[in-house]
């Protein structure tokens, strides 16, 4: 049964501006639906849909009143628990609601649309090209993410009980490839699906669904939305193995094999990214996050220190998942001799932009240590400003410098909480890394 409902009133009754990181452009999504009465949302779980590429990519949240405010998390379901990703920057005009994602510039703008439902679109405001996607959500809980053509009981295998380990090669529309491990287990208890793929840029994070009947042919059907990035899997089983498709956002697919393989893994992420010939340190000074500063890895306050340096963005849920781990792990071991520098790279060039995309950051995440405007969000950008790179792949990378300031080790990617036990191996490593350069 749902609870009462709350009406989402207009920000300034909330006290809820958007600050600096508004764009112009979300200002005029919410202005152009019009409208006199702000939307109604039901207190309670909610089940969305994202329409793109004549897929459909369900997603769950949850509305909530905190301190007497309205408060949207998104919630995605994987290997090891869920995630809950707080949504507190709601403004209404007219008949629409604007509700910013998380630390991303995107934004999901809603009006209702009858009683406990809801349509709109997910608006990227700093795509690129304009990233507009229509959505549509309705009130209460769902027995299934995803709803079969027809009811149909599909056998279980130990494999997928298990959580076992796949080879996995995904293939874009230009033919290339790419290897990836991917994990899918299922509930016994109510048959869902949580998974999760692992590539060399890092992991896919939070997957769920559920096993449906399409044409009566069983299809593995996962999906993920965290603000950012909307993920659709759509995978046919052939006995243990798995062939399908992959849809990214507006316009992105792919498609995969997935061959059961207990021993599969990805290349060392310590060999994918080095320094070149004849260079052993980092020499970059880049400007802080706030106006006048400079972070140089030279400065006093890291001499005789162990370094890592973090390179992300705040348009990247993997950097999202490191910077998660990172804040609070700095303020339990920066007594001990140890540093981190945060090299941003953004989708602006402008630095008053892109810095304040970085503040937000830092806030949310509760971010002690410095963070830099480093340049802009693609692979030529960060080979430019750190020329010592050889094959930069991904956003993050992570660098140990030793207390000398020279490169120990260069780690690509990350995997996050949403692959489990990978996540607990990849913490394992980290610190075993930092250990060994401060007994040095």
């Amino acid at each position: 049964m749902n609870t009462p409902i709350v009406r989402l009133v207009a920000t300034a009754a909330l006290g809820l501006g958007l600050g600096a990181c508004q764009s112009n452009t979300a200002t005029t999504e919410t202005a152009a639906a019009g409208g006199t009465a702000a939307p109604v949302l039901t207190l309670g779980p909610w089940r969305g849909v994202l329409a793109t590429q004549g897929q459909e990519i369900p997603f769950l949240f949850e509305v909530k009143t905190e301190a007497g405010k309205p408060v949207v998390y998104l919630v995605n379901k994987g290997l090891d628990g869920e995630e809950r990703l707080r949504c507190e920057e709601i403004s209404s005009a007219g008949d629409s609601t604007t509700i910013r994602l998380h630390t991303f510039d995107a934004a999901l703008v809603v009006r209702a649309d009858g009683k406990d439902k809801l349509k709109g679109i997910w608006v990227k405001y700093d795509a690129k090209d304009p990233y507009r996607v229509p959505m549509t959500a309705t009130a209460g809980n769902s027995n299934d993410l995803f709803i079969s053509d027809e009811k149909i009981t599909f056998g279980i295998s130990k494999a997928q009980v298990e959580g076992q380990k796949y080879r996995v090669e995904f293939r874009d529309s230009e033919g290339k490839t790419y290897p990836a491990v991917g994990i899918f287990k299922q509930n016994q208890s109510d048959g869902s699906y949580t998974g999760t793929f692992l590539t060399t840029t890092g992991d896919y994070r939070y997957l769920s669904g559920n096993m449906v009947s399409r044409a009566k042919k069983p299809h593995l059907m996962l999906s993920t939305f965290d603000g950012n990035h909307a993920f659709l899997f759509d995978a046919i089983p052939d006995k243990n193995d798995y062939k399908g498709d992959f849809y990214s956002g507006k316009s992105s697919h792919e498609t995969f094999t997935a061959v059961l393989d207990p021993t599969a893994k990805l290349p060392d992420a310590s060999t994918l990214t080095y320094l070149k010939k004849g260079e052993t340190r980092l020499n970059f000074k880049f400007p802080s996050v706030f106006e006048g500063g400079v972070v140089d890895p030279t400065a006093p306050r890291y001499r005789g220190k162990v370094v890592v340096v973090q390179i992300l963005g705040s348009w990247c849920p993997n950097c999202m998942d490191e910077t998660n781990f990172l804040a609070p792990w700095y303020e339990k071991n920066k007594s001990r001799g140890v540093e981190v520098i945060g090299l941003g790279y953004e989708r602006s060039a402008d630095y008053k932009a892109a810095s304040a995309r970085l503040r937000n950051m830092r806030e949310r995440f509760n971010i002690g240590y410095e963070l830099a405007v480093a340049g802009v969000s693609n692979k030529d950008s960060v080979a430019k400003s750190l020329p010592q790179l050889a094959k930069f792949l991904a956003f993050p990378t992570t660098i140990f410098l030793d207390k000398k300031g020279n490169v120990r080790k260069i780690h690509t990617g990350f995997a996050g909480p949403g692959t489990g036990k990978y996540y607990e191996e990849e913490i394992a490593s980290f610190n075993r890394e930092v250990d060994k350069l401060l007994k040095e």
